[in-house]
């Protein structure tokens, strides 16, 4: 197979991203099979018909499904709300298709489950899998990874992992489907906590084993849209925080919120080991900062790392140093490995049985929360 046909489900925030991305892969890196944008796939004939045009898509169609028999579509790239999840990424893997599929994974460990499932009985058949935890592929968070795993940082003590936005700080923001609990499946915790714990147990290569936790909703109804006094109920969390612990002995710090005034897309992680640490931010996602506690203590400090030379992660397809890379790159480098696997028929990382992993974090926190922030073991759930 020369050439990777790709149907994409969705093109909204999402959608527009992942089209950067496809249209981009192929022209940066070498990669073993040609990526092609097939068809684009939405609910509305006529908004789906403009988007494909601007996107730069073959072909349009209100019909995921149709998708699913074309013999010119090999991979089924996601970009839906969370309550399409499953049944699209089931439907595609029955087919025969590779499936890439945002985060979180679904809206229930039950869906996710069955995902993983599923995803495994088409392992056997040679079908990839895929979760979009695109935050791996920053390249400085992809250093650090490597300097925990060297030992850099000797044995982890702490996490803490922030992520702050303030899109809901108006109360008359309008009511979307990221605040329907039926469509998204949590709020604060499921969209933006999702990454911190993705991220976290990739770092440390380790996983959350329990947690406590605590949500809350500020604002309780919302208007339904412009020009209508309606408002409809906020069936989400607007900010989660909880504390875990890994079962390698580390303890971690949680923080997600779309309330914290004058935070756009404040991703924060620090790490804590008996020899070192590391800290990053996304606000300044080509540095990342790392202290070397063995070094002589009156000398000793946290050190910036300009994540751009050739030999750090991805690096070398892209710029000269210095000529610092954005959000949409890690996109690309997503995808770089995604496709990368399924032309040399290996398994991509995170795969559906990690974002099972995730989701059962997640549930965790929102039983600890529902249970007046009882301390809560990983795993079992809805």
């Amino acid at each position: 197979m020369n050439a990777l046909g790709v149907a994409l489900v969705g093109h909204a925030f999402m959608g527009v991203v992942h089209s950067q991305a496809w249209r981009t892969v192929g022209r940066v890196f070498d990669l073993p099979v040609r990526p092609e944008m097939v068809v684009l796939c939405g609910r509305r004939k006529d908004a789906v018909h403009h988007a494909a045009a601007r996107l730069g898509w073959r072909e349009d169609s209100d019909d995921w499904k149709s998708a699913l028999v074309r013999d010119d579509v090999h991979v089924v790239d996601i970009c839906t709300p969370g309550d399409s999840h499953a049944e699209i990424a089931m439907s595609a893997l029955e087919a025969g298709k590779h499936v890439l599929c945002e985060k979180p994974l679904a809206n229930s460990v039950a869906e996710a489950v069955a995902m993983a499932d599923a995803a495994e009985r088409a392992r056997q058949r040679g079908i990839r899998s895929m979760v979009g935890f695109n935050y791996r592929r920053v390249p400085a968070l992809s250093l650090a990874r490597t300097l925990v795993a060297q030992g850099r940082l000797g044995r982890i003590r702490h996490v803490r992992a922030q992520y702050l936005q303030d899109w809901l700080l108006d109360p008359q923001a309008p009511l979307t489907w990221r605040l329907q609990a039926e469509r998204a499946g949590s709020g604060a915790l499921g969209d933006l906590g999702a990454h911190l714990v993705d991220l976290a147990q990739f770092l440390l290569d380790d996983e959350i084993t329990s947690v406590c936790g605590l949500v809350d909703t500020f604002v309780a109804e919302r208007p339904l849209g412009a020009g209508t006094d309606r408002t409809g109920p906020v069936t989400v969390d607007d900010a989660t925080m909880f504390t875990a612990r890994f079962g390698g002995g580390a303890l971690g710090t949680f923080e997600a919120t779309r309330y914290a005034a004058g935070r756009k897309n404040g991703l924060r992680v620090e790490v804590n080991g008996s020899a070192g640490s590391l800290a990053f931010d996304f606000e300044s996602m080509n540095e990342l900062s790392f202290y070397d506690a063995t070094e002589d203590a009156a000398t000793a400090g946290f050190r910036r790392i300009l994540a751009t030379e050739a030999d750090h992660p991805y690096l070398r397809a892209w710029y000269p140093p210095g000529h610092v890379l954005g959000y949409e790159h890690t996109f690309t480098h997503q995808l770089r490995d995604f496709v990368t696997a399924i032309g040399e028929r290996t398994s991509p990382s995170p795969d559906f049985a990690a974002g099972l992993r995730v989701q059962r974090v997640l549930d965790a926190v929102q039983r600890s929360a529902a249970d007046h922030s009882r301390w809560t073991p990983v795993g079992g759930g809805r």
